[in-house]
C-alpha cells in the first residue's frame, strides 16, 4: 500500500497537487499538439492553393531562332538558345516583392503620384526541383511598357517609361500592384508571376524589428551630413535606421538608384538569413510577420500560403549570387534616369534560373 503523509489532509493536497501537475501536462501537450497540427494543415493548404492558382503560360521569346520547329520533335514548352536546347521548369513558384514610396497605410482611391511609385522591385523564385531560392533585383528607373489608367481607371495607352511608375497607374491597391506585376511580367517576356505582396517603405523598419533586427557593413553611398558612419563599419539596423538604409539615396549623385540597390541587397541577404535563423527558433515568425505588416500591405496570398511558402524557403538554399541585380546601362542625360536592360543578358538569366537543359537533343 502507498506511503502517505501523517496526515490525511496533507495526503489529499499532496495527490490533489499531482492531479493538477497530470492536468497541466495534459493541457500542455494538447496545446503543443494542436499548434503543431493547425500549422501542418495550414501549410498543407497553402500548398494546395498555390499549385492550384499557378500560372500554365511560360516566357514568350521573340526571337525566331528560339522557337519550335515544324520539323523537330520538340514540347511545347521548349526553346533553343545558342545551340543549346532548353525546357521550361513549370513547378517554378515566382513573386514579385515592392517597396511602395508612400509614408502611410495603402488605401483605395488614390492615383498617380498619391499612389506611390514602387522604389524597390524584387522578384522571389523558389525552384522546388533544385531546393534553390533566387532573388532578382529590378532597377526602379528600368524602361519598359507601361499601361496608363486615367483618375476614373479607364485605360489611357501603354507607353515606354521607368518600371516603378506601373504603380502609380492605379487604386493605391490591388489595381496599383496588379499594374507593377503585369510591366514586371512584360519586361521579363511575359514570365508568369504566382503572387505579388506591396508593403509601403516605413513598414520595413517593422518587419525589420520583428526579426530583431540585422548587422551590416555600411557602404560608402551611406555617408553624408545626415549620417556620422564611416564605410565598412558595422551597424545593427534596427527601427527606422534599417528604413533609412535601405531607402536613403543621394539625388544628386548619378546613377543614386542603382547605388542604393546595391544597398538594398546587401541588406536581403542579411535579412533572409537572420529571418532563418529566427524561424528555426519560431515555426511561427511567418505569421507574425504576416500580422505585423498587414495594415501596411497588399497582397494576394494568403496567411496559409505566406505560411508554406516560408516553410519551403527555409529549407532551399540561398547565397550571395543568387542575388541578382538585372544587368544593362543608365542613361543619365535626361531629367530622370533611365535604365536599359541588356536583353541577352536577361534571356540569359531567364534560362539559367527557369529552365533546364535538355541532354541528347
Amino acid at each position: 500500500m502507498p506511503s502517505c503523509p501523517d496526515s490525511m489532509a496533507g495526503c489529499k493536497t499532496t495527490m490533489k497537487h499531482k492531479r493538477i501537475f497530470i492536468w497541466i501536462i495534459g493541457i500542455s501537450v494538447s496545446l503543443i499538439s494542436a499548434v503543431f497540427c493547425g500549422l501542418f494543415l495550414i501549410t498543407r493548404s497553402g500548398k494546395a492553393s498555390l499549385l492550384k492558382n499557378a500560372s500554365s503560360g511560360m516566357p514568350q521569346f521573340t526571337d525566331e531562332s528560339m522557337q519550335l520547329s515544324p520539323y523537330e520533335e520538340w514540347e511545347e514548352d521548349w526553346i533553343r538558345y545558342q545551340g543549346k536546347v532548353y525546357d521550361y521548369n513549370e513547378n517554378i513558384l515566382s513573386f514579385l516583392c515592392m517597396g511602395i514610396d508612400v509614408d502611410n497605410v495603402l488605401s483605395e482611391g488614390q492615383q498617380g503620384w498619391d499612389s506611390g511609385q514602387a522604389d524597390a522591385l524584387f522578384l522571389l523564385v523558389l525552384n522546388p526541383d533544385s531546393r534553390k531560392m533566387s532573388i532578382i533585383a529590378i532597377d526602379r528607373n528600368t524602361m519598359t511598357d507601361v499601361d496608363m489608367y486615367d483618375q476614373d481607371n479607364l485605360f489611357l495607352g501603354t507607353v515606354q517609361a521607368q518600371i516603378n511608375l506601373a504603380h502609380g497607374y492605379g487604386d493605391g491597391r490591388e489595381g496599383s500592384a496588379e499594374n507593377q506585376v503585369k510591366a514586371v511580367s512584360h519586361l521579363m517576356y511575359e514570365l508568369p508571376i504566382h503572387g505579388y505582396c506591396a508593403i509601403n517603405l516605413p513598414a520595413i523598419y517593422i518587419l525589420n524589428d520583428t526579426i530583431g533586427g540585422v548587422d551590416v557593413p555600411i557602404l560608402a553611398d551611406f555617408t553624408s551630413e545626415y549620417f556620422s558612419f564611416t564605410p565598412g563599419e558595422v551597424v545593427h539596423l534596427d527601427g527606422r535606421l534599417a528604413y533609412f538604409y535601405i531607402r536613403y539615396r543621394d539625388e544628386d549623385v548619378p546613377e543614386s538608384a542603382r547605388l542604393r540597390l546595391g544597398r538594398q541587397k546587401q541588406y536581403l541577404m542579411a535579412f533572409v538569413e537572420k529571418a532563418k535563423e529566427e524561424f528555426a527558433r519560431d515555426i511561427t515568425l511567418p505569421v507574425r510577420l504576416f500580422q505585423a505588416a498587414a495594415p501596411s500591405m497588399v497582397t494576394d496570398l494568403t496567411a496559409d500560403e505566406v505560411m508554406y511558402l516560408a516553410s519551403e524557403a527555409a529549407k532551399y538554399s540561398f547565397s550571395e549570387d543568387d542575388l541578382i541585380i538585372l544587368p544593362g546601362v543608365t542613361d543619365t542625360s535626361g531629367e530622370f534616369d533611365e535604365f536599359y536592360v541588356d536583353q541577352d543578358a536577361l534571356k540569359q538569366l531567364i534560362i539559367d534560373v527557369f529552365y533546364t537543359e535538355v541532354e541528347g537533343i
